[in-house]
């Protein structure tokens, strides 16, 4: 009885990788994205200045600098302000060293993320046509922010987001990163999200440029205010009243923030895992047996029982795992070999979920940046 429910179960994370194969959207492909042409690249002079650029930041001082070297390069008339939620550290020092406007925040009210206040802050001071939405560790390539709004102009949309370039300079980083943004657009997939009518909407919070009018008239940051994925909420308003919105991978724009260890990776999921799954206990039932066939029991499906049958079973499984994760590794310039890992990568990220919703049951629903928020549980 049980090696039947193995198989059984084989069989449906098989079916469920060649579901991925043949979607017609094609949720595992890397064709969404905005890259910087080969014109762009010699232009330095370009006047930005119908754009302001928010960049909230708590305790981000070794990397606050790097950041805004790279924003300084993109043109010229560009307004950059710094939002110092609450640093202890240099943050603020670093940012006004940099001769930007840097404006001292004050702490979240009750119900507000950290992040998004510190957004909505800055907000106030925008006076400009576009506005661009950077994180604190996400450095820009020259002549990525003309680009973002020459598509935005050209393509009437209201929001144009990247999905930054994560760092990929260890083992711990090189195993878990290519696939956080495999397993992302998978749950969002882009194709999607760009289609105007679906309803599938999402952004990365890194990068994104928006119409400040567009960013307004969705009520800012004030209607998202306790989203803890706050970037594809964003986009999903935004998408809801109508608008057009993008988003794409890019190597024009990538994350300095290093994870030198499986905790950091750790943490930065199991913030959001069990949000992803909207606390359901129903959802998360779901997704472990899903994951648990997909990356173990259809690739292991020879080591139950023996038989052709079987065996055809896991080359299926093998062959769809590494036809689906190979444009990612091929985009990032990855190894084809680390697709073989993704038993071992499938199994981290669901021990991250649980990990995400063990804590949300315990009262907390996430905790960043030195900040607790509590889940509905204590409350």
């Amino acid at each position: 009885m049980l090696i039947e429910l193995v198989l059984y179960l084989s069989v449906f994370g098989t079916l469920c990788w060649w579901l991925l194969v043949l979607f017609p959207w094609r949720p595992w492909s890397t064709r969404e994205k905005i890259e910087i042409l080969a014109h762009s690249k010699a232009i330095f002079s370009d006047d930005l200045s119908n754009i302001t650029v928010l960049i909230p930041a708590r305790n981000e001082g070794p990397y606050i600098r790097h950041t805004l070297h790279g924003v300084r390069a993109q043109g010229e008339n560009v307004r950059i302000i710094v939002i110092d939620d609450q640093s202890v550290d240099d943050t603020a020092e670093q940012a006004r060293q940099c001769g930007v406007q840097v404006l001292a925040g004050t702490a979240p009210p009750a119900g507000w993320s950290g992040k998004l206040w510190a957004l909505e802050q800055g907000l106030r001071e925008v006076k400009t046509h576009y506005t661009l939405l950077l994180d604190a560790d996400i450095e820009l390539a020259p002549g990525i922010i003309s680009e973002l709004r020459q598509k935005a102009s050209n393509e009437n949309l209201a929001l144009v987001s990247l999905m930054a370039k994560p760092p990929m300079d260890n083992f711990i980083e090189c195993l878990l990163m290519p696939a956080f943004i495999f397993f992302f657009r998978l749950l969002y997939p882009f194709e999607l999200a760009n289609k105007p009518g679906s309803s599938v909407a999402a952004a990365a919070g890194g990068c994104i440029l928006v119409r400040t009018q567009a960013l307004r008239s969705t009520g800012a940051f004030a209607n998202l205010h306790d989203a803890l994925i706050d970037d594809c909420t964003l986009a999903a308003h935004i998408k809801g009243s109508g608008a057009q919105t993008f988003i794409g991978l890019s190597h024009a724009a990538r994350s300095h923030r290093g994870y030198h260890e499986l905790k950091s990776i750790w943490e930065m999921v199991a913030r959001t895992a069990f949000t992803q799954l909207r606390y359901s206990p129903i959802l998360l039932v779901i997704c472990t047996l899903t994951m648990i066939s997909m990356f173990w029991m259809a690739p292991f499906a020879f080591m139950f029982s023996p038989g052709l049958e079987v065996y055809l079973v896991s080359i299926l499984a093998w062959a769809a795992m590494f036809f689906t994760y190979l444009p990612t590794l091929i985009y990032y310039q990855r190894s084809p070999l680390w697709a073989g890992a993704l038993p071992i990568i499938g199994i981290l990220y669901l021990a991250m979920t649980w990990t995400s919703a063990l804590r949300y049951w315990q009262g907390e629903r996430a905790l960043w940046k030195d900040r607790r928020y509590e889940s509905k549980t204590n409350t």
